[in-house]
């Protein structure tokens, strides 16, 4: 089983809709269109891959196995560094701290997320 699955998915869950929250309200007077479009789309992979979570950890419930694990914290990666470096660059921008350094680990997310959709297929 994946230990603590439920809470994981309920902490990635609420943060995507605090740091939603935040972006379309906090942000959007303080920093570029551009910046904020990206900010959003990490929002967006955030949510997606929070409710992909969410169907892994569902049927791990009925069809155990460490492919379907491998995915799960594939997925919680992926969050954390390709959302985690969007939110990073729109918050460095807000506060004219240049944080564009996030930029070059954002696509190793990426593949986090895409490793853990191929790893669902050998579930």
């Amino acid at each position: 089983m994946i230990k603590n699955g439920l809470k994981i998915i309920a902490i990635f869950g609420a943060l995507g809709v605090i740091l939603g929250a935040f972006g379309a309200h906090g942000l959007k007077s303080k920093i570029e269109p551009a910046s904020l479009q990206s900010y959003q789309t990490g929002v967006l992979y955030h949510f997606i891959h929070t409710l992909a979570m969410a169907f892994i950890f569902l049927y791990h419930q009925h069809k155990p196995s460490k492919s379907l694990e491998r995915a799960f914290v594939l997925m919680c990666i992926g969050i954390v560094i390709f959302s985690g470096s969007l939110y990073g660059m729109a918050f460095g921008n807000a506060m004219d701290v240049n944080l564009n350094f996030l930029g070059p680990i954002t696509p190793i997310g990426g593949v986090a997320f895409v490793v853990g959709w191929a790893m669902m297929v050998k579930g």
